[in-house]
């Protein structure tokens, strides 16, 4: 594989319906989501054309976000990198899911689950 090029988008945040407990489904809460999206940049031009709109693939990880619900953040983690390799250019995708305030009746400062999964 060539060597990649990374574009990155921190701190995508929605509000989702996601989570095993009726409360969960039932009020929502925020997710966060980290993009890194893997590629080889065509950096000898200036056409949006020759790389990815990260703006569109953030638009889609927010409906994602805000669409049917998972029980797992595994499985959300899981369609928002299907959506990402959906782009031709990208050959690797980093999907880091945050679950700040996961009903664990505990003090932490966040949980998460990040997966990469690359293209075949």
């Amino acid at each position: 594989m060539q060597d990649l090029d990374w574009i990155a988008v921190r701190g995508l945040a929605a509000t989702g319906f996601h989570g095993v407990y009726d409360q969960e489904r039932r009020d929502g809460q925020q997710f966060v989501v980290d993009l890194r999206l893997g590629l080889q940049i065509e950096t000898q031009t200036d056409d949006l054309a020759d790389t990815v709109d990260y703006s569109v693939i953030s638009t889609d990880v927010v409906a994602i976000i805000t669409g049917e619900p998972v029980d797992l953040i595994e499985t959300l983690a899981g369609r928002i990198a299907d959506r990402c390799l959906a782009e031709p250019r990208v050959r690797v995708a980093e999907v880091c899911v945050h679950k700040p305030h996961a009903p664990m009746g505990l003090t932490f400062t966040d949980v998460s689950v990040t997966i990469t999964r690359s293209r075949a």
